[in-house]
């Protein structure tokens, strides 16, 4: 899907050539003498619109307008979420059958916000997965051309949105690609295509490499299947070498059963998108070889499945992690922390500016936060402050739980340095906890997905969050920036420091 820009206001909306015109309509909206402003104050005349949010009125072949469709959508005061969440609720109107090419415009000021917001909006509503499909017909439009008063301040917002989507569509296509279409070793093979992009590089370990580094805890998840494991890393390199680079760890259970600790059927086959963690990591990735900012990025993928056969580790096995500690495995179906942590330890040979790990981690974090939000931990109020700010520029939202150091009291154990599982109260932060152990030597945030990462019902599929996120985290970051001081300091008690 290719996407322009038109020096173009509401007046010349008529003009744009398109199979359907979309307008978006502010509250304040002020008829002219135009075309579409005659079309939208008749309807707002007659009852049959207004221009409140969720409103929509479409016609076909309208006087004066080029388009052969004209759909008008309400969008209150203009915001960026606003016009997100109108263009949304027309994805059946975006979908129609020839519609091929799509003009936007609105009827007042649409800045940079409103561009980036439009551009996630329609590649959600329009996007089709095909990839497993022997007769599926993919995304029928091919032709967005956005109406704006300022072209030149628009471009660069273009281009942010235009990488964005390609990187949320590459974490959509493996999250969505069933788990004999996405082995650990496939998805070592599309890491490896990046490298064709500028300033990426990417290298590949088996399980004699990972064996000879000592990830103990990861070779135990991987033990119980046939398929190998991979552990991935990619480095993107648009900064001097002397400068740290910031790590993603992306979590990549390609199947997760649960292991011994077997899930129930109902539902299992959405353990395909355990690797979403990954998927958002090779996302980021791609949209970073798109627009080749000037800083240093590594991103960490451990692959494995986790299956149930006679070689499987099992509850009550205790096994050694990179970092030396020990680990008691009570819980098989806890396995995404097994491979993190050895991940988390090798990060530490970059020197990095911060880490984040992205996982599909815990059902509780689920109940906490629902799909509206991620939960995010981090180590300083620093790194969480960037992490929720991003969230907010980019609508991909988290929010901050806590990391108070009596939530791991419930991983101590008889028979190792910790357990893989606490109780059921508090798991998100529980699992945060187990992971805190591996980052002292690092500012460290780690970003459960698990409600957001995917949808599950009649939508159901990947969603590629946190992709714009962490795109927009790791952009907002200034070029030549050099590591801080480690991560020792303690986040602040969720009851003595504000909400992020």
């Amino acid at each position: 899907m290719n996407f322009e820009l038109a020096q173009c206001g509401i007046g010349d909306a008529a003009d744009l050539g398109a199979d359907l015109l979309v307008v978006l309509v502010h509250r304040e909206f002020k008829a002219r003498n135009d075309a579409v402003s005659r079309l939208i104050a008749g309807a707002i005349k007659a009852g049959d619109f207004e221009p409140k949010a969720g409103k929509a009125l479409q016609m076909y072949r309208p006087a004066g307008v080029t388009a052969s469709r004209l759909l008008v959508l309400g969008c209150e005061e203009g915001l960026a979420r606003q016009t997100r969440s109108a263009i949304a609720g027309a994805a059946s109107a975006l979908k129609a059958s020839g519609v091929r090419r799509v003009a936007v415009c609105w009827t007042g000021d649409a800045g940079p916000e409103q561009v980036q917001a439009a551009v996630a909006a329609l590649a959600e509503a329009s996007y089709v997965y095909t990839t497993t499909k022997s007769k599926a017909e993919g995304r029928l439009i091919d032709r967005v051309v956005l109406g704006v008063t300022d072209v030149a301040a628009a471009r660069g917002a273009l281009d942010h949105a235009v990488a964005t989507v390609k990187g949320v569509e590459l974490a959509k296509e493996w999250g969505n690609r069933p788990a004999n279409h996405a082995t650990p070793t496939m998805i070592a093979r599309a890491a490896s295509a990046l490298a064709k992009l500028p300033r990426i590089r990417c290298e590949v370990l088996g399980p004699r490499q990972v064996a000879k580094l000592g990830m103990g805890a990861f070779m135990a998840v991987a033990q119980g299947s046939e398929e190998e494991l991979r552990f991935i890393v990619l480095r993107y390199d648009g900064a001097p070498k002397d400068v740290a680079p910031t790590v993603l760890v992306g979590k990549g259970i390609s199947f997760d059963t649960g292991g011994i600790s077997i899930k129930p059927a109902p539902e299992m086959d959405e353990m395909k998108f355990d690797m979403c963690g990954a998927a958002s990591v090779l996302g980021v990735f791609r949209a970073l070889g798109e627009l080749k900012p000037a800083i240093n990025v590594v991103g960490l993928i451990p692959t494995c499945e986790n299956m149930p056969d006679g070689r499987a580790v099992k509850p009550g096995d205790v096994v050694t992690s990179m970092s030396g500690q020990t680990i008691e495995i009570l819980n098989t179906d806890a396995e995404g922390r097994l491979i993190l942590c050895d991940a988390l330890t090798y990060a530490e040979r970059f020197a990095p500016r911060a880490v984040v790990d992205i996982a599909t981690l815990t059902g509780a974090c689920v109940i906490a936060l629902g799909g509206v939000r991620s939960g995010m931990f981090a180590s300083t109020d620093a790194l969480a402050a960037e992490l929720h700010a991003a969230g907010e520029a980019s609508q991909d939202l988290c929010w901050r739980l806590p990391l108070d150091d009596e939530y791991a009291e419930g991983l101590k154990t008889n028979f190792a340095d910790m357990a893989n599982v606490a109780g059921r109260a508090g798991g998100a932060i529980t699992a945060a906890k187990f992971l805190q152990k591996y980052t002292a030597k690092f500012p460290w945030a780690h970003l459960d997905i698990a409600g957001t990462a995917w949808k599950s019902g009649a939508a159901k599929g990947a969603t590629g969050r946190p992709v714009p996120l962490l795109l927009a985290y790791l952009l907002a970051q200034p070029s030549g920036t050099a590591a801080p001081a480690a991560a020792g300091r303690k986040a602040a008690p969720a009851a003595r420091r504000k909400a992020a």
